[in-house]
């Protein structure tokens, strides 16, 4: 952990209690977990259904909830959160109270071209920061500056798309535009169309920001849940579109998360 990661826990529980995981989340700062899944709305519960992982409730809120997903021996914490990027930077946050070996985020994705489909697997190459809650990491909020790209662990993120090939498993990298909106990125489409991303979605910039600071092996894994390049919408799916998606997110994500915290 760097000590700007330090400096802002430390100065979180100068105004509150300590042990916020464990009072969120359920999860024991003394554990050490093998990996961190963040997920913004899904739940362990809801899309793994491989009975060869077992599931324990730990914690549930109105808008937030804790897991311990355990599988052949691996321990994998994981919180649900609601979307969007102040949700991430707070949460994640708190989890810098807890040990863990890698981080992983899971979550959904639209294609602004089509060159990817509902159900693909991707991670980002780069994220655009179109958000704003970036900025409370920053020295002063004053510092900030807009639409910046954010940068993975080029070399984790490459060993853990070969790791996936060899599980005949295909994760594309792809440039993501993160925005504060889903409703309002419409209005906007034309313009952010103009960033050249590939791909668009809320929270990872913030993601790879704190996995930074944090200094664990971090990577996102986002499933296209939309093409509006393509005309196949985020609501309103049609049974086709909705198996391709809930193939990615109930196979493949699951799958995912086991081989990389069980990987080397």
């Amino acid at each position: 952990m760097k000590y700007k990661m330090k400096k802002i826990l430390e100065t979180l529980h100068r105004y509150n209690v300590e042990h916020m995981a464990k009072l969120n989340y359920g999860l024991d700062e003394n554990i050490f977990y093998d990996a961190l899944v963040i997920a913004p709305g899904w739940k362990p519960t809801s899309i793994i259904e491989d009975d060869s992982f077992k599931i324990t409730v730990l914690a549930t809120h109105s808008y937030i909830s804790g897991y311990l997903v355990e599988r052949a021996g691996l321990k994998i914490a994981w919180i649900q959160i609601a979307s969007g990027a102040p949700n991430l930077l707070d949460h994640l946050t708190l989890c810098a109270e807890l040990k863990f070996n890698k981080l992983i985020f899971v979550g959904a994705v639209g294609s602004l071209t089509d060159k990817f489909h509902v159900g693909d697997i991707c991670t980002p190459s780069f994220s655009i920061a179109g958000v704003y809650a970036n900025a409370y990491l920053e020295e002063s909020i004053h510092d900030y500056i807009p639409f910046q790209e954010v940068y993975p662990k080029k070399k984790f993120i490459d060993q853990m798309i070969q790791m996936a090939k060899t599980k005949s498993i295909n994760i594309n990298k792809a440039s993501v535009f993160c925005t504060d909106s889903i409703a309002l990125e419409y209005y906007h489409l034309e313009e952010i169309k103009k960033f050249n991303t590939d791909l668009i979605e809320m929270e990872t910039s913030t993601f790879y920001l704190l996995a930074d600071l944090l200094e664990v092996p971090a990577i996102a894994l986002l499933v296209v849940s939309d093409n509006s390049a393509a005309g196949h919408p985020l609501v309103g799916r049609d049974e086709k579109l909705q198996s391709k998606y809930n193939y990615g997110r109930k196979v493949i994500i699951p799958h995912l998360i086991y081989q990389i915290a069980n990987s080397k």
